[in-house]
């Protein structure tokens, strides 16, 4: 019995030692990086004016995948409007032109009226009846 279990040890010790390992364990990582990828040709633009709000924007963007050019203007609360024109590649970065439309205008400050003083009301209900032991 005692050597039936040296033999079934034996073979199992060398059944473990013949599964072949790595010599180092596997690294699981992102890719490396890949710069200056080929751009994708696009054209948007959207615009948004509601007077209830004040909301006066647009923006427009084209690109041939490799110049990307376009504009963007918003109006100020100032009462100027902004408008951005832009161009952007890998060569010479992001190049903005900014001008304003427009004379900025900043209304006289409101007088200040401090609020009417609290003056507390009189009690509505009856003063509490004596203590019995008073």
């Amino acid at each position: 019995m005692s050597a039936k279990l040296i033999l079934l040890v034996g073979a199992l010790a060398a059944l473990a030692s013949a599964v072949p390992r790595p010599d180092h364990p596997p690294v699981y990582a992102a890719p490396h990086p890949t710069y200056k990828q080929p751009g994708m040709p696009f054209d948007f633009s959207y615009a948004v004016k509601d007077p209830y709000s004040g909301n006066d924007y647009a923006h427009a963007q084209t690109s041939d995948g490799h110049v990307t050019s376009g504009s963007y203007s918003v109006a100020l609360p100032d009462g100027r409007t902004e408008i951005v024109e832009f161009t952007a590649d890998h060569d010479n970065g992001y190049v903005a032109n900014v001008a304003y439309e427009g004379e900025a205008s900043y209304p006289a400050p409101a007088p200040y009226h401090p609020p009417p003083s609290y003056h507390a009301p009189a009690p509505s209900y009856p003063p509490p009846p004596p203590h019995p032991h008073a």
